[in-house]
């Protein structure tokens, strides 16, 4: 069958590189999802992204759809024909619909009925009637952040200068934003040309010969030969930060690496603010021995050639010289301010409106780390450290590094902390306090940096949800999700044996006590619950753990997340288990029964009639001590094992007692005694929640 190569570019004025991945993402998916829909197959996909352009290339497109036929179903054959085997209406109408005559109408059977069937060919269309339906692909892209210029109502996130759309060597028309489709794109911005391209396959050499290299990995590639060159040449380590080598190539159309240098003289400044100010401020990678220690030189990446490239290194050193001599100056300024005159103003800077000022959380911290200090038997030295550390943990706000540099925020209050003569423990919380940054960072190594960290977030997220400020879709402006999975992975990793849901409810309670909650508790704890656990479910459901399974260890209140898992696990290997199965179905008809008791009655021993249900009840009784040890001591299986022991006392009471007995106080206190069982099988998991697939064994 006949193919054809096809060619779609974009070209814009200069996108954010931030948004340059995910747009090459979206051109790629949406144009395969495109090029189905039409019903024309390809050999390859190959997409283009510069800072000013996005381009496709469809290799090996059949120039036309494939023929198909298909049958059409219409009325049944009762309506389609009359008594006296004449066409209805109906199917008359039928036909015409599809284009033909009652002459080609045949019956099949579907379902035991009889129905008129016509078949329908439909011949397939050429692809040059179908490809300037890319338009839509081009338009239909969608961008963080958008823009409108000149009388154009379009909003894109950037405005479009040109138009490429080529079948072969023929225009494919349409136009966008006042822009037509043509046959020409353009260089590098200084130093390419306007081009024809004629054939779609010398796209991207002829852009090459033009300055632009299209295609994001081997600008990639270039730039990191270029690094391991330099590395070479000066026996120098180059750690390669991920992010800023994707930001880096998405800056350039045409990258040549270079190396500059700076005064030793700043190499007293904190090795921190030096990488800050070179990665973050200058888009440089810094240049270190392979013991760690930083070296004055960087590594830079010019958009262009290597023509007059000492003059270019020499103006990266001017601008980067002139950026250390802003952070020597303040931090040698900050250090003539001691901690507690930082302080003083931190009541100053407001945190939330609703929540006061940051020396508000900070007192609120300090209360949060005392109650939590206390669950974990901390010794009075740790619980001193952690008590200050919560004190100064926000001081280095109102510094000017960090004022300068926000992203320095804790580290440099470590750093100060350490030369204002601070425990190096309390010194190191600071810091820690803020971890985790993101989803997979560092936790903090410290107890006292994780006591300070657990306490900061919960204040931040029950506060927020305290005054309803609550994360909505999208939309979590002080990033409470992210904070709460940092609370769940920090106790899971230093295995706290603790609440959660307690911690929850006490810390609440501080608000309540200072008259800042604005709805009512019950329900504000139960939306914090609520909140939490879908935390919890995530963590867990990134370790494989099937979600019903997930559910029914969650049913209760959040404790130990460890504990959970390790539940979770266990129900999971239990699940296929044909040996439990006895043991699960003795359990789970208890749950399933209790549920249609709601009330709060106790168990009345004189209203059992049967030895069957005092023998359970004996039963339970008996058990219920080391059951609750088994939770207290976290020791799953011997937990699971002690309810399993029931398994017989409650077969027999099923099979000789009639649960929903017509007399009521026998009903009520049979329904008691369930619930007396469930509500403490609960504290394991939910097991009725669980899809049990012994069966399959």
């Amino acid at each position: 069958m006949k193919t054809t190569n096809v060619l779609f570019e974009v070209g814009l004025e200069e996108m954010p590189a931030r948004f340059m991945n995910n747009t090459e993402q979206q051109l790629l998916e949406n144009t395969k999802n495109w090029l189905e829909d039409i019903r024309l197959p390809y050999e390859q996909i190959t997409t283009y992204i510069t800072p000013r352009r996005f381009a496709v290339l469809i290799e090996g497109l059949t120039a036309k759809q494939a023929d198909q036929e298909e049958e059409a179903k219409g009325p049944a054959e009762k309506i389609a024909v009359d008594e006296d085997g004449n066409w209805t209406k109906a199917a008359i109408g039928f036909s015409k619909g599809q284009g033909k005559n009652v002459d080609d109408i045949y019956f099949k059977d579907l379902n035991g009925t009889r129905y008129a069937y016509v078949k329908k060919f439909q011949e397939g269309e050429a692809a040059e009637k179908l490809l300037s339906g890319f338009k839509d692909i081009i338009v239909g892209l969608n961008f963080p952040k958008n823009m409108r210029w000149s009388d154009q109502t379009i909003k894109y996130i950037r405005p479009i200068k040109w138009l490429l759309a080529l079948q072969d060597n023929e225009v494919i028309p349409f136009e966008i934003a006042g822009v037509e489709t043509g046959n020409t794109t353009h260089g590098h911005r200084f130093l390419g040309e306007q081009v024809v391209i004629n054939d779609p396959l010398k796209y991207e050499q002829l852009l090459r010969e033009q300055y632009v290299i299209a295609s994001t990995a081997e600008r990639e590639g270039m730039i990191q030969e270029g690094i391991r060159q330099l590395s070479e040449e000066h026996n120098w380590v180059v750690p390669m930060d991920d992010e800023l080598l994707t930001e880096v190539t998405h800056l350039v159309e045409y990258p040549t690496v270079f190396y500059g240098t700076f005064s030793e003289s700043f190499l007293h400044i904190p090795k921190e603010v030096l990488i800050t100010s070179m990665k973050e401020h200058q888009r440089y990678f810094p240049v270190q021995s392979k013991d760690g220690e930083l070296y004055p030189y960087f590594i830079a990446v010019r958009n262009g050639t290597s023509d007059h490239i000492e003059n270019v290194s020499k103006g990266n050193e001017k601008v980067l010289r002139a950026r250390l001599q802003d952070a020597q100056f303040f931090y040698e300024e900050d250090q003539k301010q001691p901690i507690e005159k930082n302080l003083a103003q931190l009541d100053r800077m407001v945190f939330q409106e609703q929540l006061g000022t940051i020396k508000d959380k900070v007192n609120r911290v300090v209360e949060i780390s005392k109650l939590i200090a206390n669950k974990l038997n901390l010794t009075e030295k740790e619980g001193n450290q952690i008590i200050r550390a919560a004190q100064i943990s926000k001081f280095d706000l109102v510094t000017n590094m960090v004022n300068e540099f926000t992203e320095l925020q804790g580290i440099m209050g470590r750093k100060y902390a350490t030369i204002f003569g601070e425990d190096e423990a309390v010194a190191q919380a600071i810091e820690e306090h803020y971890m985790p940054v993101s989803a997979n960072a560092p936790l903090p190594k410290s107890t006292v940096g994780s006591v300070v960290s657990v306490a900061d977030k919960l204040d931040t997220i029950v506060g927020c949800f305290a005054v309803g400020l609550r994360p909505s879709g999208s939309q979590d402006p002080y990033a409470l999700r992210r904070q709460a999975l940092g609370i769940i992975q920090i106790m899971e990793s230093k295995q706290w044996k603790v609440n959660l849901s307690q911690f929850i409810g006490e810390v609440l309670s501080l608000f309540v006590d200072k008259e800042m909650l604005t709805e009512d508790k019950k329900a504000a704890f139960e939306q914090l619950e609520i909140f939490f656990k879908q935390r919890a479910a995530y963590i867990m459901k990134e370790e494989n753990i099937e979600h019903d399974i997930v559910d029914a260890v969650l049913i209760g209140q959040i404790e130990d997340v460890s504990f959970m898992k390790a539940k979770a696990k266990l129900l999971a290997k239990k699940r296929y288990d044909s040996h439990f199965k006895d043991n699960q179905e003795a359990l789970v008809r208890i749950m399933n029964l209790a549920n249609k008791h709601e009330g709060e009655a106790e168990v009345d021993e004189s209203k059992f009639v049967n030895a069957e249900e005092r023998d359970l009840y004996t039963a339970y009784l008996n058990i219920k001590s080391d059951y609750k040890k088994a939770l207290d001591h976290h020791e799953e299986e011997k937990a699971l094992h002690i309810l399993s022991s029931l398994s017989a006392p409650i077969h027999a009471f099923f099979d000789h007692t009639m649960v929903m007995d017509k007399d009521q106080d026998i009903r009520e206190n049979r329904l008691a005694l369930l619930r007396f069982i469930a509500n403490d099988i609960t504290q394991f998991a939910d097991l009725s929640k669980i899809q049990w697939k012994q069966h399959q064994v």
